[in-house]
């Protein structure tokens, strides 16, 4: 059985003592998600999982109302998980009439995905800096998939002296390399295999790395290569692991990301090479 919180009031009252990690989500929960519950689990008393889907941080083009919803099968699988407790607030609880307050995240939010997705990173900052205060929790835990969007909140969390550790946690895979996500539910099966171009891009470019070849463009090239072959290719990226700045020439360490439209589905993926994902938590 696990308990379902509708308010901010509730959480604060569930919350009470001891180590508490979040695990904060849109809901349409896979293993990614389960694996983000094992590891805080793992480390704390008690666990609060989140399911809102923020409007903030979807532009006017993309798939808020589409975005795939299914409350009773996702409190299901927490249960099953052994998470204590899940926050399913409305929408009006999380964005009361009047609410006009944004948190803006700085320079690392300017790159990649918040080029492309104007507003996104403002609205992601804002929501998770809510349910920060609202769970007051001592770890809260985010998946490497969406790496940008880990870095501005670990970031945030810095910037504002929230006390909060936000941990990184790996990419979860299906066995023949895609990345979950609660959007591949969009692929069709033929979509889906194309796809898979998306994940042999970056792991070619991560083995030539660890052949010696150290130049950002040659990387890139050898990512490009095998991911314009999944759909419509909108960039790839071999930048600082913790600025996301974009590199040229030979690099030491970098995030080689890509997004590409594949059908209704704009995927996101991402490898790196030259220090361990541990390094950046």
């Amino acid at each position: 059985m696990i308990t379902v919180l509708r308010t901010a009031a509730e959480v604060r009252a569930w919350r009470g003592t001891g180590r508490a990690g979040l695990v904060p989500t849109m809901g349409a929960l896979h293993e990614g998600h389960a694996s983000l519950v094992r590891a805080s689990r793992a480390e704390n008393d008690r666990t609060l999982v989140s399911i809102f889907v923020n409007p903030t941080q979807f532009s006017p083009d993309e798939d808020y109302r589409a975005y795939p919803r299914d409350e009773a099968k996702d409190l299901a699988l927490l249960a099953g998980l052994g998470a204590d407790a899940a926050f399913v607030p409305g929408v009006e609880e999380m964005y009361p009439p009047g609410d006009a307050t944004r948190v803006e995240p700085g320079p690392v939010a300017a790159p990649l995905e918040g080029a492309r997705r104007p507003g996104h990173f403002v609205g992601v900052a804002t929501v998770v800096t809510k349910l920060l205060a609202i769970a007051r929790p001592d770890r809260a835990y985010f998946g490497q998939k969406d790496y940008q969007q880990l870095r501005v909140l670990q970031t945030v969390a810095r910037d504002l002296a929230f006390g909060v550790r936000i941990v990184a946690c790996p990419i979860v895979r299906d066995p023949d390399g895609l990345a979950l996500s609660s959007r591949n539910a969009y692929l069709s099966p033929a979509e889906r295999a194309r796809a898979l171009a998306l994940s042999r891009g970056l792991f070619a470019a991560r083995d030539a790395f660890e052949r010696g070849e150290r130049h950002a463009a040659a990387l890139r090239a050898i990512v490009s290569e095998h991911a314009r072959t999944a759909g419509e290719l909108d960039y790839v990226s071999v930048a600082d692991p913790f600025t996301l700045a974009e590199q040229e020439g030979p690099v030491t360490r970098a995030v080689i990301s890509l997004a590409c439209r594949v059908g209704r589905a704009r995927l996101i993926d991402n490898t790196l090479v030259g220090l361990a994902l541990e390094e950046v938590s």
